[in-house]
């Protein structure tokens, strides 16, 4: 199965075998592209996925000793994403489903996340709770099979991933921030700054970062000396603080949703699953509770082609293929998805 990303400012891409595994995966960046602005422009995007995607094929196929001919489905990000990057992958996704006569499959972004760990050595087993954390997404769901999905709670504002972005604009970091807002949160002091841990004083499993982010540009502007700059040391201990809320916060409402449905094994997904810190914390709660963590290795935490091509494959395997319309999603509910 040959896996084809695009939903927003990587390209990812990935030949994915049922019985021998992931036989390989590239991946381009557009960071450089964007970093200039601050964030994402979705035409430049677009633009860099139409050039990149097709050269990251052919070097896929180089790289995993195989001809287009043994390729036996496409996959592709379908949505949710930016509807011009989305329509790139599905475009040539389809594409190349027609041209070499093979079943083509348009993949929900948040499930290939979701499915990640599966890429592992020692995956976990169905059922578990998974909580998905990534630049624009923060979800819990129950998971009980493949497209067998009950979402539990979800930000109600701002993903953890775009707060950790803004934080870091706010204190003056690199984009992407949330990175370098982990960095340098290292070097912080704690408990230096006490940030709240929005929505875990009620019931309930959504979640709300948008308070957070004003109480930190609260305090940084507290904190400016008369020149109006932040003391580095300062700059550090507040990185710390804001990430030690946000995954209390994260770590407190997976603890109530393992409580919720009983289950005992807890994976995390997407590019804030990469964080060590919350990584660490989380390892801590499930062996309180006699529960285990699930991740994938930092590469398939971020997008990547290989989620989407496993993802894909065992879709493929279970007989859904597309049909002749070309699919793309901005908004997609993980709910909607069939059971296979």
């Amino acid at each position: 199965m040959l896996g084809i990303e695009t939903s927003c400012d990587e390209t990812g891409v990935a030949v994915y075998d049922s019985e021998n595994g992931l036989l390989a995966d590239c991946l381009y960046s557009q960071i450089g592209i964007h970093a200039k602005y601050g964030g994402v422009i979705p035409e430049l995007a677009s633009r860099d996925h139409i050039r990149k995607t097709l050269p990251l094929v052919q070097q896929v196929l180089l790289e995993a000793g195989i001809t287009q001919s043994e390729i036996e489905g496409v996959a592709y990000t379908a949505g949710p994403g930016l509807i011009g990057a989305l329509l790139v992958g599905a475009s040539l996704g389809r594409s190349l489903g027609l041209a070499w006569n093979v079943p083509t499959l348009g993949v929900h972004h948040m499930e290939g996340h979701l499915l990640a760990p599966m890429l592992e050595k020692n995956p976990p087993q169905f059922p578990f709770v998974a909580l998905l954390v990534s630049g624009g997404h923060t979800q819990l769901v129950q998971v009980d099979g493949i497209g067998s999905y009950r979402l539990l709670g979800e930000s109600l504002d701002d993903a953890a991933g775009e707060a950790f972005d803004k934080v870091g604009k706010m204190l003056g970091l690199p984009y992407p921030g949330g990175p370098h807002v982990a960095k340098l949160a290292v070097e912080g002091k704690e408990g230096q700054f006490d940030f709240p841990r929005p929505m875990t004083n009620r019931p309930g499993l959504d979640f709300s970062f948008s308070g957070l982010k004003t109480s930190v540009r609260n305090t940084i502007a507290d904190q400016l000396d008369e020149t109006g700059n932040l003391d580095a040391q300062v700059r550090a201990d507040i990185a710390r603080a804001f990430e030690d809320a946000v995954v209390s916060t994260l770590s407190i409402k997976c603890r109530r949703a393992l409580e919720q449905t009983g289950l005992q094994t807890l994976i995390i997904a997407g590019g804030v699953s990469a964080n060590l810190h919350l990584r660490e914390i989380l390892e801590q709660a499930m062996e309180k509770v006699g529960g285990k963590l699930f991740y994938a290795q930092p590469k398939y935490c971020t997008d990547n082609g290989a989620m989407i091509a496993y993802a894909g494959c065992q879709r493929l395997m279970a007989g859904q293929k597309d049909d002749l319309e070309i699919k793309a999603q901005p908004r997609w509910s993980l709910e909607s998805l069939p059971a296979i």
